[in-house]
């Protein structure tokens, strides 16, 4: 029995007693039906009693852990519905993470001291997950700032999909030298000299990105296995119960699927994995997916681990970039043959499919092919499919996209990516972007997710913010109300949208008598804090199918315990993953620029409204009446 308070609630023997309830709660359940309670019992990892402390008394044991929520909210557990959870687990301990760093300084000082620690032939990385536009120094680090914080240890820093910047010793490491051509769609910035700076951009293509990291050393199978852990752990921390994994660039089937395949064999994933199979080779991708189609099938594994199909890219030919400070990606003339190859063989093989998709120009021809194959009865075959990303979709597309059965998973890259979108397409089209209301609209079921771990970073409460707020994490207003979702229908979208988009909304995603017993108590009510705090939202206790996997505050030591992180130098070892910060009041220059935003952002809403019709164009002078002649 807990230690917990349990007032009136007095265990006997029972048979079937519930193995953990949870009183005194707030409880959000997401189910229509009863849209709230204060108590719920679980038994062998399924919900079996929801109500309130009278309703779940009776199914108290001797054994059953009681946890008092103390008046908290409780949310069913977050569904990522675009997370790279494979591939961010096998690297994470070996990664500095800047997720919730909120300056550059700090950020530098973190890397000074992990080079000191770093052994020889490691190289300190930061990969992903924070924006230039977060720091308040509003920029990059220089190559000259790496090299004076590790002159000797390869540091290399990955800004979002569009650059990377690395100090002499990670050029040296790479192997990049005066002679090393550009590869396609990438660019290694040179000086006068023709010596490589330390930049590389991706123009637009982030391989160049992704094929240098991938020269640094990796973890061995043991290490791996703990990386994975703390980083599940880690996703647990935010009310994260399960991920849907969109698989990606140098994540090969089925040797990087074994960890996580391990994990799930012994009982150790905290997280519910669907996964996805990405064919890695332009030119083999028919090969790949034949060869799979062979050995694997959707829905094969259990509710931890399940493969859910192919994607996110089919053929490499028919993927665009999203490299928003480099203009839109020209496609092949004829990169249709090839794809309708891949959709054809999925959809004879009963497989689904998600597509990466930023731009409605690839979406229009990715359409045409799918309704080629539905005038022959093909298309979707009763498969799920979905598009990713969609930033540009047009109304057009969204409605031919519902009358072919499609979904849609939207991802908060322009929290990390807005500024740069509203410098090169402007803010009306930024409003749209991706134009979410009219995808709900049309009635198509919208996931919500991350794309962490190399955009975004992984802390779904940024995701929610922005799907409410429509900010960045630079505090730019992005998207007006007329494009935003309030907080129930977000949290829906990063909770039964996910479900649905696996298949398994009959049984996640709400917390209802049958379903699992997936849940959060959260460090703040959702529904009640000031919009600007959503981002700064925790779990304080996370269950996973009945099991605490994560425990904070009054409820610490209740989860399970996890090996230490290791390697021992690893920046989590010292660091952990994300930088929790709290939002202080505004000083007065603050206020004035915030001010400034929303004078800003109100003339964008008026241009706005203007470009649909929706209010008469008059001159937007202001008017002050100290200044009337």
């Amino acid at each position: 029995m807990s230690t917990m308070p349990v007032g009136g609630l007095v265990p006997h023997a029972i048979e079937n007693a519930a193995d953990l309830i949870v009183r005194n709660a707030k409880i959000h359940t997401g189910d229509p039906g009863r849209p709230h309670a204060e108590a719920l019992a679980v038994h062998d990892g399924v919900i079996t009693v929801m109500g309130d402390d009278k309703d779940v008394a009776p199914h108290v044991g001797p054994g059953t852990k009681v946890v008092d929520a103390l008046g908290r909210r409780v949310i069913p557990g977050l569904n990522d519905a675009h997370l790279h959870v494979i591939r961010g687990g096998l690297n994470y301990v070996l990664e500095l993470r800047w997720d919730g760093v909120r300056t550059l300084r700090q950020g530098l000082a973190m890397l000074r001291e992990q080079a000191t620690r770093t052994p020889k032939g490691q190289w300190v990385r930061v990969v992903g997950g924070w924006s230039a536009e977060q720091f308040a120094e509003r920029r990059l680090p220089t190559v000259a700032e790496l090299n004076a914080a590790a002159p000797d240890t390869p540091v290399f820093v990955l800004h979002l999909y569009q650059s990377a910047v690395l100090n002499r010793a990670a050029l040296k490491a790479a192997g990049f030298t005066r002679d090393t051509p550009d590869p396609k769609g990438g660019q290694i910035v040179r000086g006068r000299d023709g010596e490589p700076t330390g930049m590389l951009l991706a123009s637009p293509s982030a391989l160049i990105l992704y094929s240098t990291l991938a020269k640094a050393p990796v973890l061995d199978e043991e290490h791996r296995k703990t990386s994975t852990r703390h980083f599940l752990r880690e996703l647990n921390r935010f009310g994260l119960t399960s991920a849907i994994d969109a698989a990606g660039g140098f994540q090969n089937f089925p040797d990087n699927y074994e960890t996580v395949t391990e994990l799930a064999r012994e009982g150790q994933l905290s997280l519910r994995i669907a996964y996805h199979l990405f064919p890695q080779t332009a030119g083999q991708e028919i090969d790949d997916l034949t060869r799979w189609i062979g050995m694997v099938r959707p829905e094969d594994g259990d509710e931890w681990l399940r493969l859910n199909g192919a994607g996110e890219n089919l053929t490499w030919a028919a993927a665009d970039f999203e490299n928003f400070a480099q203009p839109r990606p020209e496609h092949s003339p004829d990169y249709e043959v090839e794809f309708e190859k891949a959709v054809r063989l999925l959809m004879e093989n009963g497989w689904g499919f998600r597509l990466h998709a930023t731009y409605d120009e690839t979406i229009r021809r990715d359409l045409a092919v799918f309704e080629k194959l539905a005038s022959e009865g093909l298309f979707p075959g009763g498969n799920r499919w979905l598009f990713d990303h969609a930033e540009t979709v047009s109304p057009d597309s969204l409605d031919r996209i519902a009358a072919l059965g499609g979904a849609m998973s939207v991802q908060n890259r322009l929290s990390f990516q807005g500024e740069a979108f509203v410098r090169r397409y402007g803010p009306g089209a930024a409003a749209d972007a991706p134009p979410i209301r009219a995808m709900l609209d049309r009635g198509l079921t919208v996931g919500a997710g991350t794309d962490a771990t190399r955009v975004s970073t992984y802390n779904p409460w940024v995701a929610l913010h922005w799907l409410v707020s429509g900010r960045s994490v630079g505090d730019l207003a992005l998207r007006p109300p007329t494009n935003r979702v309030d907080r129930q229908t977000a949290l829906a979208m990063f909770t039964r949208a996910g479900a649905a988009l696996t298949g398994e909304d009959e049984v996640k995603g709400v917390l209802r008598p049958g379903c699992y017993a997936d849940l959060a108590v959260l460090s703040e009510d959702y529904f009640a804090v000031p919009e600007p705090d959503i981002a700064h939202i925790e779990s304080l206790l996370t269950v996973t199918g009945g099991r605490i996997v994560y425990a904070a505050a009054e409820y610490g030591g209740l989860d399970e315990e996890l090996p230490p992180v290791s390697p021992a130098w690893s920046p989590v070892a010292h660091f952990g993953g994300y930088q929790a910060s709290r939002r202080a009041a505004p000083p007065g220059a603050r206020q004035a620029e915030l001010l400034g935003q929303a004078i800003a952002e109100s003339e964008q809403h008026r241009q706005w409204r203007i470009a649909r019709g929706l209010t008469p164009e008059a001159a937007s002078t202001p008017f002050d009446p100290c200044f009337v002649l």
